[in-house]
């Protein structure tokens, strides 16, 4: 079971990359954000034509996430619990073959001198408490997406550019690894020791020289990881023709 996670920075705009990936990469699921669109808005018809069931949790301009798969999407759960006044649409959880997955956009928190890090935090703790209880179920379980987190000065290009940035900050680090310590394995790193990027930003030509960072997660439960074949981090999109800032991160899960 080949589980993907594709930060798509507008899925309107990345349509004819999207329905690339989809064929070249064949992923089983995959976990999309930053949709940048309402449901009604989704391309739908493009995307069920692949041969993918398609659930989402859209908002117009900003955020938005989705699950496609080649699998029937069981027991979907919209937002993150915990605080029912955040109308942000960052997370969308379901069981797709008797794996649970989460497609989640974690908040940038940047600039972190105003109301958008302890909002970042604030999510943070959220999730945590939402992957302490997804243990307690006892199956395998990916949290795959765009975390905005910098886990390590060694997943940056450059650590000094990033000081002082919600990416890298002891508080969203922490939080981060808080997660990891619940019995989370990291899929790249459990993987390979080996530094490789999933974003790049549009300026100062840092595709062409290779200055990204490693923002785009998959977590695995201690039964997902136990089924851990293969991770991998599809660059070619990023190349394309106006491409999304990020490219796709996948893991498979033997059967």
């Amino acid at each position: 079971m080949k589980i993907a996670s594709w930060n798509v920075n507008s899925v309107k705009a990345r349509l004819p990359r999207l329905v690339d990936y989809l064929k070249a990469a064949s992923p089983d699921v995959l976990c999309l954000q930053e949709l940048k669109v309402i449901d009604e808005a989704f391309p739908r018809m493009e995307v069920e034509d692949l041969g993918y069931n398609v659930e989402t949790h859209g908002q117009k301009t900003y955020n938005g996430v989705a699950l496609l798969s080649k699998f029937p999407i069981e027991d979907v759960m919209r937002r993150l619990p915990g605080n029912d006044a955040d109308e942000q649409s960052r997370y969308i959880e379901a069981t797709i073959n008797n794996v649970r997955v989460a497609s989640i956009y974690l908040p940038n928190g940047n600039p972190v001198d105003t109301e958008k890090f302890p909002y970042k935090l604030e999510w943070m703790d959220r999730l945590i408490e939402r992957a302490k209880y997804l243990l307690t179920l006892e199956e395998p379980t990916v949290l795959a997406g765009d975390y905005n987190v910098i886990p390590q000065n060694e997943d940056c290009y450059d650590a000094k550019a990033w000081e002082g940035d919600a990416l890298t900050l002891p508080d969203s680090r922490n939080r981060f690894r808080h997660i990891l310590n619940l019995g989370y394995a990291d899929a790249y790193r459990t993987f390979t020791p080996e530094v490789n990027y999933t974003y790049w930003d549009y300026q100062r030509g840092a595709w062409q020289k290779d200055n990204g960072i490693r923002i785009d997660h998959l977590l695995l439960s201690p039964q997902a990881t136990d089924r851990l074949s293969l991770v991998g981090i599809d660059k070619e999109p990023r190349g394309q023709e106006r491409p999304s800032d990020h490219t796709p991160i996948w893991c498979e899960l033997s059967d």
